[in-house]
C-alpha cells in the first residue's frame, strides 16, 4: 500500500518525465533504493501520450486544478521539528494555459448531418449544445463539459490499448510487417496489406474520402495515443544509442519516418534526403543536384574546411548559404527541411552541426533521419520505469509528496513528507520543475512552447501509400514570427484511428497557441464543414477536430534561479521545443554524474549466464 512504504531510500524521485525515469533507471542500475512517485494518475508527466478521450479527461482535469485551491498545509505543518525548515511543492501544475479545443467533423452518425464550424472566435452555445447531444448519443457522461471541451472517462494510463481487440502491433506484425534490428532498435516496416491499400481511381475523379464522425473518433478512442510533445529520435541521436547500451530498447517498438517535406509557394513538396532520392527527385534540376550534392559532401567534414565559414561563424545560416551560390530552391531545401533550422539567431556554425547530424542520421533505419516509437512519445518514459522497476525501485502513482523537509544545521534535505503524513528520508533528491513553489522559481524567466494537436482526413501531401510518417518544417509566414514544425502521423504508428491522421504543430511560443499555429492551419487544412464548398480546397485534408495548448519550457533555467534549493536536491526540466530528445538525456546524464561520479550511467545489463545466485556455488 502507498500509505505503508518503507521510511528509507537512497533516491527519491518526483515526477515521471522522461529525465526523471531516465534518472530513476539509471539510480536503479547502480544499486540505488529508489522510490519514485507522480501525483499524476499517468506516467510521463508532459511526456506523456492519451487516448481519445483519456485526453478530453486529461484538459477537464487541468480546467478543475486550476480553478480549485486546495489546501495541504495543515496537514504537514505540525510534522516538521524545531531543528527543520520545509519547502513547500506545487499544489497544482501550472505548466498548460490557453488550452482550446474545436470539433470540426459531423457530431451524428445518420446521414443527415450538421456540421460544426468551428473557425468563429469561441463556439457558440449552439455548437456547444450539438457536442453535447453527441456525448449522449455515444453514451458517455458529460459532466464537466464547457464550451470548450468535454470530458468522458476517468484519466486513464496514457498508451491505453484495448483490451478486448487484438494489438495491431502484435498481430499484423507476425505475418504483414518487417521486422529489421539494428543494435537492439526494432523498427517495423509496412508491407503488402491488401486491406490497407488506398483505392487508387482515376485522377479525372474526385478522390474518395472515408468520412469519420466525431462519435466516431469517441468509439475508436483507444486507438489514439496522442503525444503532449511532439519529438522523433535521430536514429545516430543520444536517446537511440541509451536505448542500445541499456538494452531497454526491447521494451518499446519503432518506426522509420518515411518522409520529408517542403511547404513553399503555399505548396507541400517532398525533400530529397540521400544520394538516390536527389538524382531521381524532379523538384531539382541537374546542376542543382550536383550543387546540392558538393555542398552535402563539405557539410559532412565542414571542421576540416574552416577556411571556408571563418568569416561566417557568428552570420545567420541562412546568410552563408547565399555566399555558397546554392539556388533559392536549394536553400530553402537544406535550411528548413535538412539543417531544419529556420530561425533568425541560428548561426552558421549551428546549421553546419545541425546538417552533419541530418546527414549522419541517414540510412541506419530507412531513408531518412528519424525513427518513431509506436504508441507515442509516451511509451519512453515508460520504458526506463519498466527497467527502473526490474532493479528495484518502487513506484507510486497519485502519491503528492507536500513539501521537503531540510535539516537547518546542514542544509541539506533529508527527507519528505507525502499526502498520508509519512516521511520518507533519502541522500538525494530529484524533482521535476512543475513540482515547485511559486516562492522557490520567483526569479525564474520560463519560455512557452505553442502546440497544437489535429485529427484530419487524409495526408498533407497525398501518394499511394496510406502509411507515411512525415516532417515539415513551414517558414516563418511573416517577419518576427517562428518557424512551425509540423509532424503527421498514420494509424501504422498506433497514434490514430485507420483512415486518420493525427498531426502535431510546435513552435516557439510569442502569443497564445492559436494565435501562432492557426495561420499555418489555415494554409494546410480546411474544416470539414467547409470541404463541400470549394472545389479547389477538396486538395487539402479536412480538419476533423483541434486542441491548441501553451506548454512550459523550462530547458533553459539554471539551478541558480531557484531560491533556497539544498544542495542535495536536483532539478529536472519539462519537454523543450527541439525536435529531438538530446536535452533531456545529456540532463539525466549530467545529474547521474553529479550525484554519483564513481558510477556508470546506465551500463549494459548483466549477462544471464553470469549471474550468480545467493547460495549457488
Amino acid at each position: 500500500m502507498a500509505d505503508k512504504l518503507p521510511t528509507e531510500f537512497d533516491v527519491v524521485i518526483i515526477g515521471t518525465g522522461l529525465p526523471e525515469s531516465i534518472l530513476a533507471a539509471a539510480c536503479s542500475r547502480s544499486g540505488q533504493r529508489v522510490l519514485h512517485v507522480d501525483s499524476r494518475s499517468y506516467y510521463g508527466g508532459n511526456w506523456a501520450s492519451f487516448s481519445f478521450t483519456g485526453l478530453l479527461s486529461w484538459l477537464k482535469d487541468y480546467e478543475q486544478n486550476h480553478d480549485s485551491e486546495e489546501d495541504m498545509t495543515a496537514s504537514w505543518q505540525d510534522l516538521i521539528h524545531e531543528t527543520e525548515d520545509a519547502i513547500a511543492l506545487c499544489k497544482k501544475d501550472e505548466t498548460i494555459e490557453n488550452t482550446e479545443v474545436f470539433c470540426y467533423a459531423s457530431q451524428d452518425d445518420g446521414d443527415s448531418t450538421q456540421e460544426n464550424n468551428a473557425l468563429q472566435r469561441s463556439p457558440s452555445p449552439k455548437a456547444s449544445a450539438t457536442l453535447a447531444d453527441s456525448l449522449d448519443s455515444a453514451g458517455l457522461p458529460k459532466e464537466g463539459y464547457t464550451v470548450y471541451f468535454s470530458s468522458h472517462e476517468a484519466p486513464s494510463r496514457h498508451t491505453e490499448r484495448s483490451d478486448t481487440e487484438p494489438s495491431p502491433s502484435l498481430t499484423d506484425a507476425e505475418n504483414s510487417l518487417d521486422q529489421e534490428k539494428d543494435g537492439g532498435i526494432q523498427t517495423v516496416s509496412d508491407g503488402d496489406k491488401d486491406e490497407d491499400k488506398p483505392d487508387i481511381e482515376d485522377n479525372s475523379k474526385q478522390p474518395k474520402r472515408n468520412r469519420i464522425t466525431y462519435p466516431q473518433m469517441i468509439k475508436e478512442s483507444r486507438r489514439f495515443n496522442i503525444d503532449l510533445v511532439s519529438k522523433l529520435l535521430y536514429s545516430q541521436g543520444s536517446l537511440i544509442d541509451l536505448l542500445i547500451k541499456s538494452n531497454v530498447s526491447r521494451y518499446a517498438e519503432f518506426k522509420n519516418v518515411t518522409r520529408i517535406l517542403a511547404f513553399r509557394d503555399g505548396k507541400v513538396e517532398q525533400v530529397p534526403c540521400c544520394r538516390a532520392d536527389v538524382f531521381s527527385s524532379k523538384a531539382l534540376t541537374v546542376v542543382e543536384k550536383r550543387m546540392l550534392m558538393k555542398f552535402l559532401t563539405f557539410c559532412l567534414d565542414y571542421e576540416q574546411h574552416s577556411d571556408e565559414y571563418q568569416d561566417f561563424k557568428q552570420c545567420p545560416f541562412s546568410e552563408y548559404l547565399k555566399t555558397k551560390k546554392l539556388t533559392p530552391n536549394l536553400q530553402h531545401f537544406i535550411l528548413h527541411s535538412i539543417a531544419m533550422t529556420s530561425e533568425p539567431s541560428c548561426t552558421t556554425l549551428d546549421g553546419l552541426k545541425a546538417t552533419k547530424t541530418f546527414l549522419q542520421c541517414l540510412g541506419r533505419f530507412g531513408n531518412t533521419p528519424f525513427i518513431f516509437p509506436l504508441y507515442g512519445q509516451g511509451e519512453i518514459p515508460q520504458c526506463f520505469c519498466r527497467m527502473c522497476a526490474v532493479f528495484g525501485g518502487i513506484y507510486c502513482l497519485r502519491h503528492k509528496v507536500q513539501c521537503l523537509v531540510v535539516d537547518k544545521d546542514s542544509g541539506r534535505c533529508k527527507g519528505v513528507i507525502d499526502h498520508f503524513g509519512q516521511r520518507i528520508s533519502a541522500n538525494y533528491f530529484i524533482v521535476e520543475d512543475s513540482y515547485l513553489s511559486k516562492e522557490t522559481c520567483s526569479n525564474v524567466q520560463y519560455k512557452q512552447i505553442s502546440r497544437a494537436v489535429l485529427i484530419t482526413d487524409q495526408s498533407i501531401l497525398k501518394t499511394d501509400s496510406d502509411h507515411q510518417i512525415s516532417i515539415l518544417v513551414v517558414p516563418p509566414l511573416e517577419p518576427g514570427s517562428s518557424s512551425i514544425r509540423v509532424m503527421e502521423l498514420c494509424s501504422s504508428t498506433m497514434t490514430c484511428m485507420k483512415d486518420s491522421y493525427l498531426v502535431h504543430l510546435t513552435c516557439v511560443s510569442s502569443k497564445t497557441a492559436r494565435e501562432d499555429l492557426e495561420p499555418v492551419v489555415k494554409q494546410l487544412f480546411i474544416p470539414f464543414a467547409e470541404a463541400e464548398t470549394d472545389e479547389e480546397e477538396l486538395r487539402k485534408p479536412r480538419l476533423l477536430w483541434a486542441l491548441y495548448f501553451n506548454m512550459r519550457d523550462s530547458s533553459g533555467v539554471s539551478r541558480s534561479s531557484y531560491h533556497g534549493l539544498p544542495s542535495n536536491v536536483y532539478i529536472c526540466s519539462g519537454p523543450d521545443c527541439g525536435l529531438g530528445n538530446e536535452h533531456a538525456v545529456k540532463q539525466a546524464e549530467t545529474l547521474f554524474q553529479e550525484i554519483f561520479p564513481s558510477e556508470e550511467f546506465c551500463p549494459p545489463p548483466p549477462n544471464p549466464e553470469d549471474i550468480i545466485f545467493e547460495g549457488e556455488g
